[in-house]
């Protein structure tokens, strides 16, 4: 097996690779959306999967969920084929999706949501009629994850009543909460403003240490922020992949993002 390295920026000899697609394929009554992608994601990465409208990066997140089944193609998972898996069976190898829709009960507290989201791993996600004194074993636990995303003085609070990146912090919470060994985030900071991409830019950073990320993600100052890894598709297929200041200079990816000029796309720190 390949030498893991730590991840974000230290280089060695070789990194493992946790997930890895060839030929990956998904057509719609003739029409492709997802290309025969060949992908590897390095554990311990974040890796960005970036394009414009329409390029396939939702088609392909669902063919790693096992939403959709592909019309043909391969998926790897620590070295296990999980291609034609249900996507309970995908999920219990650790691999676990966020941010699609919201992932949190509104009208339960942030610390009650977690603890949710904590019993769930543990199989008991149905037994909602046990008294709540069964569930103080997860109390510590719960906080703990409401710590390393900023929201410990939030435990009380009813969720309904979080700002919009507060929101998402907690779903990063639940998220974790599932102890993924790989974390798909779909579009984490969308429709947010400059204060909130900012925490949960950091956030994201933060909560990847030990884990391994692919996002699918619009904004370019988040992917040059802290993405190690980037690729791009474009009608479904791979254009473009490596790092951001090499993604970045490539009149292939600048021509896709056709109001995005090379300045933009480089100077987006």
């Amino acid at each position: 097996m390949p030498l893991a390295c730590h991840p974000h920026g230290v280089q060695c000899l070789a990194a493992e690779t946790i997930l890895e697609t060839r030929g990956l394929t998904k057509e719609f009554k003739g029409f492709v959306a997802v290309n025969n992608v060949d992908l590897q994601v390095r554990r311990g990465d974040i890796h960005a999967l970036i394009g414009p409208n329409g390029a396939g990066k939702t088609t392909f997140f669902n063919l790693l969920t096992k939403f959709l089944p592909p019309t043909r193609g391969s998926i790897t998972f620590n070295g296990v084929d999980i291609t034609h898996e249900k996507p309970a069976q995908t999920a219990l190898r650790g691999i676990v999706r966020s941010f699609q829709i919201s992932a949190v009960f509104p009208h339960m507290t942030v610390l009650e949501n977690v603890r949710a989201a904590l019993q769930r791993n543990l199989g008991t996600s149905f037994h909602f009629w046990k008294p709540e004194k069964s569930l103080y074993h997860l109390h510590d636990r719960a906080l703990d994850l409401l710590a390393q995303v900023d929201l410990q003085d939030f435990a009380g609070e009813l969720t309904v009543n979080l700002p919009y990146g507060r929101k998402r912090a907690l779903e990063l919470a639940t998220t974790m909460a599932l102890e993924p060994e790989l974390m798909l985030l779909d579009e984490p900071t969308q429709g947010m403003g400059h204060e909130d991409v900012s925490r949960v830019t950091q956030l994201i950073k933060k909560v990847s240490a030990g884990r391994t990320i692919l996002m699918v993600e619009h904004n370019m100052n988040v992917v040059s922020s802290i993405a190690d890894r980037i690729t791009v598709l474009q009608r479904g297929a791979v254009i473009a992949d490596g790092p951001y200041a090499e993604v970045s200079r490539n009149p292939q990816v600048i021509e896709a993002y056709m109001g995005a000029t090379d300045t933009e796309l480089q100077g987006a720190h």
